[in-house]
């Protein structure tokens, strides 16, 4: 292959998205940000590369071998942004630093993470989110957990789960434990793998009580309703853990009143690849897609390192998994077909310029095409039918033909 040949193709981790399928995500996309928009948020635009501590790891948000940096003229480590949401607290401590009223935003736009060994996956990850600051209500909690239900609703996915957890809940049970840091951190990269004899292993041996170990055993498979608190209630004793159930159930009770409590389930042992949630948890599932098509939490403490105390809770929709689901599920995504192809040759072009204009003056999308001598009728029939385009119209001889 030469190189010429080489350059048609991407780097591993991108690709091009084009035709039918890009328009079906711009809809999606549009769609999203529409119910956003009814829900009181306000688009807001970060760049795609910022300066690299922004993203440190002190944040809590990716490791820096999971970055892609570079270097300005001025000698500055800059990296396309792994995560929006630091990019979106720098905003609020700079451009609201005085607002104590509830501040929404609304975005979207490409993340950037290596992957290593590539495994498939891509590194550009578009996504679609909405940031709620300045309110540490469980009602923020419950309404960005019922936008996201909505939002995916909308958008035309069916059977889908909201798994729901608390970051302060596994921090206080491993606190009784009495656990080394390194301990603790063995510990959640079992629970993250679900890997129950990992845990039952690490368990023999420790001297801490039977009931304390009973709850480290479960922990990986305690997901449900609202029972599953219950249980996690009568095993344990930190504040920190009994706080966070108290939060959960109330979360529960207020999506109750929205009417969503059957599209939730809990999920105590659930972990988040970013450090800086302190709260509320959550990722959406649905089957034809492997990976969470959403993802959210509460993040009390991001938005004080850029020099501002306000309370937080995100969510962040993955449009590259939730549109491998909708097509999964065979949703169907309805794009626009009133637009209208108009052919003509070079005798009637004044006339045909006109009609174009007349249907755009309409909000109707217009096409103007010379035909040329070399194709038959049945291709430009066929061309308009692949692109969606309701009529087709052929001007000749200062008539208006409708095909």
């Amino acid at each position: 292959m030469d190189y010429e040949e080489n350059l048609l193709f991407t780097p591993e981790g991108v690709r091009d998205i084009y035709g039918v399928e890009c328009e079906k995500r711009r809809k999606v996309e549009e769609d999203i940000h529409r119910i956003m928009k009814l829900y009181g948020f306000q688009y807001i635009q970060t760049p795609t590369f910022e300066f690299f501590d922004i993203f440190k790891r002190e944040r809590g948000t990716v490791a820096s071998k999971e970055m892609f940096k570079f270097f300005d003229q001025y000698n500055n480590t800059l990296v396309l942004r792994p995560d929006i949401t630091p990019s979106i607290a720098r905003c609020v401590a700079k451009y609201y630093a005085r607002e104590d009223m509830p501040i929404r935003l609304s975005y979207s736009g490409s993340t950037f993470i290596h992957r290593r060994g590539y495994q498939g996956k891509l590194s550009e990850i578009f996504q679609i989110g909405a940031e709620l600051m300045n309110d540490s209500s469980s009602d923020a909690d419950a309404e960005m957990i019922a936008l996201t239900i909505e939002c995916l609703a909308k958008s035309g996915l069916r059977e889908f789960k909201i798994d729901v957890g608390h970051a302060a809940f596994i921090r206080g049970v491993l606190e009784e434990t009495g656990f080394s840091k390194e301990e603790m951190e063995q510990y959640k990269t079992y629970l993250a793998n679900k890997n129950i004899f990992g845990v039952e292993q690490m368990m023999e041996s420790k001297s801490i009580s039977d009931e304390r170990k009973e709850l480290l055993i479960r922990l990986p498979d305690l997901f449900g309703g609202k029972d599953t608190l219950a249980f996690a209630r009568e095993h344990v004793s930190h504040p920190l853990a009994l706080e966070a159930l108290d939060r959960l159930e109330k979360v529960y009770e207020i999506l109750a009143i929205y009417g969503l409590e059957e599209n939730v389930t809990f999920d105590l042992s659930m972990l988040s690849h970013y450090e800086y949630y302190t709260g509320i948890i959550f990722k959406a599932y649905t089957y034809g897609t492997g990976e969470a098509i959403a993802t959210g939490g509460r993040y009390d403490k991001l938005i004080e390192q850029f020099g501002k105390k306000a309370p937080a809770v995100g969510l962040a929709i993955v449009l590259d998994q939730l549109m491998n689901a909708l097509e999964s599920q065979k949703a169907d995504i309805s794009l626009e077909k009133d637009g209208v192809l108009i052919l003509y040759r070079s005798a009637d072009r004044k006339t045909a310029v006109h009609t174009g204009n007349r249907y755009r003056d309409e909000g109707r999308q217009a096409l103007l095409m010379r035909k040329d001598s070399a194709k038959e009728m049945e291709d430009y029939l066929a061309y308009a039918a692949e692109r969606g385009y309701s009529d087709v119209i052929y001007v000749e001889n200062g008539q208006i033909n409708i095909l």
